[in-house]
């Protein structure tokens, strides 16, 4: 299994707004070909960014914002997509100041995470921000977003709450935790 199969084509099946069908045919090193889809990506330039905004080494932000997939309002972190052009850290900032209102001087990148690898192309970029500043940007969101601040010694309690289910922010959130606890960020603001 350490040979990955031969791509043989790829084509675009169906596309929306915002998303993209692909379709795979693959001939794996065994012989056998198979037919798979997934979720494409628009360009390959198209980055995403989730910022954890530090207050200190214990408090960060949230905000709680309509979710189509679940059909409810659901508390995550601050993100988007990274503009051309942009930096992750321009791009983590701007989506900062749009749906948070504060920007951030200082960033450090996490991690990058896949959502559903199988079916799926994209890819988000863990970013953490720190020593913010108060600065409001106009976003492309519907409706105000509500700003949450919540601490990493009640980190446990978001994964009880019926408004918590994104698994990429959990992940994000304890890694920042014990990243902090282990001394991974040495500035005397935070």
């Amino acid at each position: 299994m350490s040979e990955k199969p031969v791509i043989k084509a790829c084509r675009e099946i169906a596309r929306s707004r915002l998303f993209r069908i692909e379709e795979l045919e693959l001939k794996f090193s065994n012989g056998v070909e198979r037919t798979y889809e997934r979720l494409g990506t628009f360009g390959t330039g198209h980055k995403a960014v989730m910022v954890v905004p530090l207050l200190d080494n214990n408090r960060f932000l949230m905000i709680r914002e309509y979710a189509g997939g679940t059909e409810d309002y659901q508390l995550t972190l601050p993100k988007g997509l990274v503009e051309p052009g942009e930096t992750l850290e321009e791009g983590g900032n701007r989506e900062l100041k749009e749906e948070v209102g504060y920007g951030a001087h200082q960033w450090k990148h996490l991690s990058e995470f896949t959502q559903s690898p199988n079916y799926m192309k994209s890819r988000i970029h863990s970013m953490v921000a720190w020593d913010l500043y108060e600065e409001r940007l106009e976003g492309d969101e519907p409706e105000p977003l509500e700003v949450v601040e919540w601490s990493f010694d009640r980190l446990l309690e978001l994964n009880d709450r019926p408004d918590f289910s994104e698994a990429r922010a959990l992940a994000t959130l304890f890694l920042v935790r014990e990243k902090i606890q282990a001394g991974w960020l040495e500035a005397p603001d935070v």
